[in-house]
């Protein structure tokens, strides 16, 4: 068995990052109402960045087998993230605009506003 190198090194290390963040963000979404999806977006944007930068000018033909397949398996794993966070995204718009609609039917329910009556001036 031939020694990992450094880049070996941090090629497991990013991908194994990525791959948490990816996995507690899939288990939260939908189940965690604390969970912070603004700071795991964070945490997985420098994620793939740092893989952006750490894959930069290799071909994926040069990668080790091992890698090529943790690749694929975060590749799959992002995809059902992204199928995730846009049927989250989709249903905070329309929880939004349900609110928007209620609160628009509640002032538009036939009652005046203070702001109507100082239009009036009552003698």
């Amino acid at each position: 068995m031939s020694e990992m190198n450094s880049h070996d090194h941090r090629i497991i290390g990013v991908l194994s990052r990525l791959e948490a963040v990816i996995d507690a963000e899939n288990a939260a979404i939908g189940t965690d109402p604390d969970f912070d999806l603004n700071r795991s977006n964070t945490v997985k944007s420098r994620c793939l960045y740092d893989m952006t930068m750490l894959f930069n000018g290799i071909r994926p033909d040069d990668l080790e087998p091992a890698h090529k397949q943790h690749l694929q398996t975060v590749r799959a794993k992002l995809k059902i993230n992204h199928l995730k966070v846009e049927a989250h995204m989709e249903a905070v718009r329309e929880i939004a605009e349900m609110i928007k609609e209620t609160v628009a039917a509640w002032e538009a329910d036939g009652t005046y506003s203070a702001d109507q009556f100082r239009t009036v001036e009552l003698s």
